[in-house]
């Protein structure tokens, strides 16, 4: 199996739809078999994130019905923003105009300044939100038509519920990440078709890996039926001088990408690549921060894509 590159932008830094329109378009016609986008209301560090921030199902949906082919998600949504019952009628519906090509990212949620920014809770504990979430939400769409589904949790109670629409997949795959030693590797193993690590310390990855295959395997599910995926920065250069011209556009150190994310030149960023899978990672969401860098997509088409498995 080659290693599956997608590209992963963070619009909330300041991006309109078009220019996510753009990216998105160019990973379909470059041939990344996904585009996924963050799912924030603010902007971190020193940003403006002007012109604002856009809602990443609004978005999604926006872009389903201007592609054909890429698949479409989030790294990932936060269960705080939305109602189970409303997120699972919003992403069925997203997945109806795509044709099918949706993935659905979730999480508990991180950042507090933007829920008090736009008046969002941000309850202290949130682990056991995000489990429900994916409870109600995967009960919703795997319930029979014509059959009822019900929940009662701490935190939600659904009742009597027609459970549609549903979506147009069978399954719309469900990402899962995190860092939690022992309850997150076993949401992942009850709920995941895809286990993310965020960003990670490259020397974490592959024990992390093995965490999630014990988690797996003490379910009664096989080590191998979920995706084992990371999320890091990507800036690549043919050269040097375009390395360093990428690095300084997004306002990182060149030695400093080099040792967290898939930076440096061509021949690096495969050797990069070329270990995480060697580690176990199947995929690897490619963090895109310069929107407007189009000709970065098409380099790692062009140079770097083609030297891996």
């Amino acid at each position: 199996m080659t290693l599956d590159l997608r590209i992963f932008v963070e619009p909330q830094q300041g991006a309109t739809y078009d220019d996510q329109l753009a990216v998105a378009q160019a990973t379909e016609r470059l041939g990344f078999s996904a585009f996924f986008r963050s799912d924030h209301y603010l902007a971190m560090g020193d940003r403006d994130g002007l012109p604002g921030p856009t809602d990443s199902w609004i978005t999604l949906a926006g872009l389903a019905r201007e592609t054909s082919t890429v698949r479409l998600g989030t790294l990932v949504s936060s269960a705080t923003f939305r109602h189970p019952g409303v997120l699972a009628i919003q992403v069925a519906q997203v997945d109806q105009m795509s044709g099918g090509r949706v993935e659905l990212g979730l999480g508990t949620g991180w950042f507090a300044a933007e829920h008090a920014a736009y008046g969002i809770p941000f309850p202290d504990k949130r682990f056991g939100i995000l489990e429900e979430q994916l409870a109600v939400v995967t009960g919703l769409w795997g319930t029979p038509v014509g059959e009822k589904f019900s929940f009662s949790g701490e935190h939600y109670q659904i009742t009597d519920s027609p459970a549609l629409p549903k979506p147009a997949q069978s399954k719309i795959p469900v990402l899962v990440g995190g860092g939690g030693p022992r309850r997150t590797p076993a949401l992942a193993a009850r709920y995941g078709d895809e286990y993310n690590q965020s960003f990670p310390e490259i020397s974490e990855i592959g024990p992390r890996i093995k965490v999630i295959e014990k988690a797996l395997s003490d379910a009664g599910r096989d080590p191998g039926s979920i995706v084992q995926s990371v999320a890091l920065v990507a800036a690549i250069g043919k050269d040097e001088a375009e390395f360093t011209r990428r690095a300084a556009a997004i306002g990182r150190e060149p030695a400093e990408l080099r040792e967290h994310g898939i930076a440096g030149t061509v021949a690096e960023a495969v050797d990069r690549l070329k270990a995480l899978e060697a580690d176990g990672v199947q995929r690897v969401y490619l963090q895109v921060l310069d929107l407007a860098d189009l000709d970065h997509l098409d380099l790692v088409a062009r140079e770097v894509r083609p030297q891996l498995g």
